[in-house]
């Protein structure tokens, strides 16, 4: 593994030699928890997925045998630790009975369940490797593989990224049908500017770029389909555009969504935008990000004293997990290990690393298809991810917090929620985006019989946090609590109108300190026909700068809220049950 180096620095330094070190270093690690034949790997601990502890042990085979077949395709071949011939022994042990009880069995793949999800990597795997391991394996080991993935054709998916599954068996086995079927399948999911719902919620998250992109454009490249690279490439091109945005100075990704345990599989989409030159990024602005990105995993223990990629964030964290988090779960992480089929030779290795986008400037980026706002500081290299749009209330607290950050929370289920406005009890539900723009982002939500629209405007590190409150009764008390923030940090909330400062939410462990404490504000509503208006300014913030009270002055007058930059800007919010209509000048200019 690479040496520790947890400083924050302009450039990883890290080349693609680092990447095959890291990638050799975990393929070694999990060897010895390979089944006799190979077919299986139990990684060690308690912890088994839903789906059982074989399915488990497939997905250890082949999550791992995904990190093998970058590593060897990038080399064109050269295999001096017998790699393939590793999985290719897998392979014919697994499949020689599949669905028995011998120790080396895989599962049947069927409707909907894990098998299919793992099919999709050793499919793409055998495709990368074809002319190494597939086109030297026996007729009969083929024709049992084949056998075995031709279930994957016509299994039913979940309606989800799932349609994706059967799309890169049936690219490898030349089913053009099932490829054609899926592709139109996710069309339904696709909101334009780059961006996926994962299904029919407007859940928003990584599933875009380790998913949603991921297989079409690779079933698009490797097909040589320069129609359907257009296509899907432009896509891409276009998410790149905000993605970047995303990661932290110090190469952490956005701490959002579902499936974190995958980690660098967040760089995923990075390389894939370089493989097929659709992308809007720099080759050097392209490594810096994902080496950014691992280098930021591998040294605050993503991988344990025993190499093994452990369940969770930093270290092990069940926070982030799911009841489909099985041992080798993190071993999706191998996706972000993609760039590896560039040569060495290819301008993103060779190209000096620059800046990422959040080291450059300050910036308030709005992001219309999933409701977002994106704002980070060059300061102190933190970006922070308001939400008005992305909502999976199967997946609280990663979907449903109002803001989101590189480097906080959220505070785990069952703790007094973080970034949150709410009556008491009440999740925030029913989320309508109502609208993003310059420096801004709004939406429409429920809290109990309560209905809330909220506002934030953004400038460097602040926020003005606006919440209208319809339906509620006189008295009813509101609450509204700001960053799960550990040492290092500072998280703010001053309140300005219908809020008073209240205790702080009790310490609690996320995935980046064990003792975040979240400040909290507390009001309650009055018997106005029209609603209550709530207003404070936050901030999160590991830079020094004046106190949180210069960084705006607000004015209030009934639901419109007037917020005065330091450089003179003024943005004025107008809030009804109905619409948010916010309106800028610049410094100096007078309001018609």
């Amino acid at each position: 593994m690479p040496p520790e180096d947890r400083e924050r620095s302009p450039y990883t330094g890290w080349t693609r030699a680092h990447w095959t070190a890291a990638a050799d270093g975990l393929l070694a690690a999990v060897a010895p928890y390979a089944t006799p034949g190979g077919a299986l790997y139990h990684l060690p601990g308690e912890r088994h997925s839903w789906s059982g502890a074989r399915s488990d042990g497939l997905e250890g085979y082949a999550r791992t045998f995904l990190l093998a077949a970058f590593r060897v395709a990038g080399e064109g071949g050269a295999d001096p630790s017998y790699l393939l011939e590793r999985y290719a022994r897998g392979l014919a042990a697994g499949t020689a009975n599949p669905g028995g009880d011998g120790p080396e069995d895989w599962p049947v793949i069927a409707d909907r369940g894990q098998p299919l999800v793992e099919a999709a990597s050793i499919a793409l795997c055998l495709r990368l490797t074809r002319p190494w391991l597939w086109d030297r394996l026996d007729d009969a080991v083929r024709e049992r593989a084949t056998a075995w993935l031709a279930k994957a054709v016509t299994a039913r998916a979940w309606p989800c990224n799932w349609e994706l599954f059967p799309v890169t068996v049936g690219g490898f086995l030349g089913e053009r049908a099932a490829v054609e079927k899926g592709l139109e399948g996710i069309e339904r999911w696709y909101r334009g500017g780059g961006w996926y719902t994962d299904g029919d919620l407007p859940a928003y998250d990584y599933y875009n770029g380790w998913a949603m992109h991921l297989y079409p454009v690779l079933e698009a490249w490797l097909s040589a389909d320069p129609a359907l690279l257009d296509r899907y490439g432009e896509r891409l091109r276009l998410h790149l555009a905000d993605y970047a945005r995303l990661f932290g100075a110090d190469g952490a990704p956005m701490h959002q969504g579902r499936s974190l345990t995958y980690r660098m599989a967040t760089t995923a989409p990075l390389w894939l935008g370089a493989l097929t030159g659709h992308t809007p990024l720099t080759p050097g602005t392209t490594r810096r990000l994902a080496s950014g990105a691992l280098r930021y995993f591998l040294t605050r223990g993503a991988a344990g004293a025993d190499g093994l990629l452990s369940l969770g964030w930093h270290g092990p964290y069940e926070g982030v997990l799911q009841g489909y988090s099985g041992p080798a779960s993190p071993y999706w992480a191998s996706k972000g290990f993609l760039g590896l089929l560039l040569p060495a030779d290819h301008e993103v290795w060779t190209a000096v690393e620059e800046p990422a986008p959040a080291e450059r400037a300050d910036a308030v980026t709005a992001v219309p298809a999933p409701g977002w706002l994106i704002q980070s500081t060059a300061a102190d290299g933190l970006v922070r991810l308001h939400n008005h749009g992305s909502e999976d209330a199967r997946y609280d607290p990663y979907y449903t917090r109002l803001a989101y950050s590189t480097a906080t929370g959220p505070a785990p289920d069952g703790s007094p929620p973080d970034n949150h406005f709410g009556l008491p009890d009440t999740a925030r539900t029913g989320l309508e985006p109502l609208g993003t723009g310059d420096g801004w982002a709004a939406s429409r939500s429920r809290a109990g019989d309560a209905g809330v629209v909220s506002v934030v405007l953004a400038r460097g590190a602040a926020e003005v946090r606006i919440h209208l409150v319809t339906g509620a009764r006189p008295g009813t008390a509101v609450r509204h609590t700001g960053w799960a923030a550990g040492e290092g940090l500072r998280s703010e909330l001053l309140p300005l109108h219908g809020l008073a400062a209240a205790p702080a939410l009790p310490p609690v462990r996320t995935a980046f300190t064990g003792r975040a404490v979240a400040p909290a504000l507390t009001g309650e509503t009055t018997d106005r026909a029209d609603g209550d208006l709530f207003v404070c300014l936050a901030r999160l913030t590991a830079a020094d700068g004046p106190a949180l009270d210069t960084l705006a002055t607000v004015a209030v007058d009934g639901h419109q809220v007037s917020v005065t930059w330091p450089d003179g800007t003024v943005q004025r919010a107008r809030l009804s049950p109905e619409e948010v209509i916010v309106e800028s000048s610049p410094p100096g200019a007078r309001w018609p």
